[in-house]
């Protein structure tokens, strides 16, 4: 089924924000003084609800048109490249170079750090704009479009297969989990890092986007650890190593001045977020944001 647009308001995002917050004062995280001011915070937001906006309906963008436009300031500031790189580096350091397989692999990340540790890497990605770029950032490595679950490597082939902040793009982990499988010979390992989904509550993680057609969001799911554990196992790959990693602070004034959206786009979540600051670092950070695993075929 073709994802169906969606209706994004600003203001439902902020009371979200609050209500989460407010759900982890009354377990006990919080104390009263946190909870009334959060009940004032929800009414001073709908008292200037008039400045959020009316809400938009944002169109579904295909993966390959969205990391297109994303792809020449991928490799900006991002806190997540460094907390996956922290889990799975010193793994490939321990390992003998062979025949790697970088899947879904953007601009080259990973490929060039296998690449740089000796590895015969192939990189394959979906999005021809990532893969102009990764081209020019590892010379020394072949790339090709092929999606995660239809690689064009024979069976039993490859040593090493890294699939880093991806699979979060499919909703059925299996048939990705079961091409590793295939390609990687026995003791082969497979490297996954995943982020854990910013919508609490929700099985989507939809990620603003941008084709030549104007704004929409790329697809995305959240997928439980039991989910990624199945898959696994259901291909012949055992668990080495899982780690859960906790979000770092985002250090934002509290007196940052909050924005109102443009009207007729979608806003950004981050934008949002001086809005109502205090709830959204109490929902945003000190959270489980990425997943990291480390899997060997049998």
């Amino acid at each position: 089924m073709s994802p169906a647009p969606i209706f994004q308001h600003p203001l439902a995002y902020l009371l979200g924000l609050q209500g989460v917050a407010l759900m982890r004062a009354y377990a006990g995280d919080y104390d009263r003084d946190f909870t009334l001011a959060r009940l004032a915070e929800v009414r001073a937001l709908l008292d200037r609800a008039d400045q959020l906006g009316d809400g938009v309906v944002v169109p579904p963008l295909p993966t390959d048109d969205g990391y297109g436009t994303w792809a020449p300031s991928y490799d900006g500031d991002n806190p997540f490249f460094a907390m996956d790189e922290s889990q799975l580096l010193p793994i490939l350091d321990a390992l003998a170079p062979g025949v790697a397989a970088d899947v879904a692999c953007g601009t080259g990340r990973y490929t060039a750090h296998l690449a740089a540790r000796g590895f015969d890497v192939r990189g394959f990605d979906t999005s021809p704009g990532m893969l102009e770029i990764a081209r020019v950032k590892v010379p020394a490595a072949d790339f090709g479009l092929a999606e995660m679950a239809r690689l064009p490597i024979a069976d039993h082939s490859v040593d090493i297969v890294v699939n880093t902040l991806a699979l979060s793009h499919v909703e059925d982990l299996a048939p990705a989990f079961a091409e590793a499988a295939r390609v990687l010979r026995p003791g082969g390992h497979l490297l996954v890092s995943d982020v854990r989904g910013y919508f609490l509550g929700s099985r989507r993680t939809p990620l603003l986007g941008q084709n030549e057609l104007g704004p929409g969001y790329i697809p995305g799911w959240a997928h439980p650890t039991g989910e990624y554990l199945r898959a696994a196992l259901a291909a012949g790959l055992v668990v080495r190593d899982c780690q859960e990693l906790v979000a770092p602070v985002v250090d934002r004034p509290e007196d940052e001045i909050p924005v109102p959206p443009t009207p007729g786009e979608p806003a950004s979540i981050w934008d949002l977020h001086p809005w109502a600051p205090v709830a959204a670092r109490a929902v945003r950070d000190d959270r489980v944001c990425l997943i990291t695993w480390n899997f060997v075929r049998e």
